[in-house]
């Protein structure tokens, strides 16, 4: 699991330079979080940042928050209190993305994992409740395919992919800004205490598709 002990802090779009927002015709995009995605202090925080300028919007619920601060105090021994700050910062951050009670939207859930069918709800309950004119793409962003029934999701208008496919999607759809954001690595890295250039991130991260796509735009 790439992204260990210690946490970038949600509000770091403040602390480093500015990123570009995505290009103008940037569709309605709706990601749910999922807990293994947060679980990366380099990719959590570089979606935030991404988020904040307009590339999506960010949905969670508070049984994703909880799974990934247990996971996390678990794995990377990082004290609870901490957890609950930083969650706390990301509700403030973004007050529209917990998406309440989903229990209603797990009910006709049958074939996802059922130990995953709230992710899954969660996109549900906040586009349901969306007062937006534009119906908005919900996308479930996991590194747990496997746990989501691609067919089922489909009939739902759900999507699931995993990080790198959508940073690859990201590229295709503006390289120059999502290039810029990406050299931005380091910095998150830098405060976990490691020196590392922004390709040899994206290859620990298993950003593997996103590091050759960008193989000559991030390190230069």
């Amino acid at each position: 699991m790439a992204a260990g002990p210690g946490l970038v802090r949600a509000a770091s779009v403040n602390a480093f330079p500015p990123i570009p927002g995505p290009a103008a015709d940037h569709p309605p995009l709706w990601l749910v979080l999922d807990a293994c995605v947060l679980m990366s202090s380099i990719l959590r925080p570089l979606l935030l940042d991404l988020a904040q300028i307009g590339w999506f919007r960010p949905v969670w619920s508070e049984r994703i928050g909880q799974e990934w601060r247990r996971n996390a105090a678990r794995i990377w021994e990082v004290e609870p209190a901490v957890l609950e700050e930083e969650w706390a910062s990301m509700g403030r951050r973004f007050p529209e993305a917990n998406a309440g009670d989903v229990s209603a939207y797990e009910v006709g859930l049958h074939y996802s994992d059922p130990k995953d069918r709230h992710v899954v709800a969660a996109g549900l309950a906040s586009r349901a409740r969306s007062a937006r004119l534009v119906r908005p793409e919900v996308c479930v962003l996991t590194w747990n395919l496997k746990d989501f029934n691609r067919s089922e999701l489909r009939r739902l208008d759900v999507s699931v992919r995993d990080p790198d496919r959508q940073l690859a999607a990201w590229v295709d759809q503006d390289r120059v800004s999502l290039a810029a954001a990406l050299r931005r690595l380091p910095e998150y890295a830098r405060t976990l205490g490691r020196d590392e250039s922004p390709a040899a991130i994206l290859r620990r991260e298993r950003l593997f598709r996103t590091a050759r796509l960008l193989a000559d735009d991030i390190d230069s």
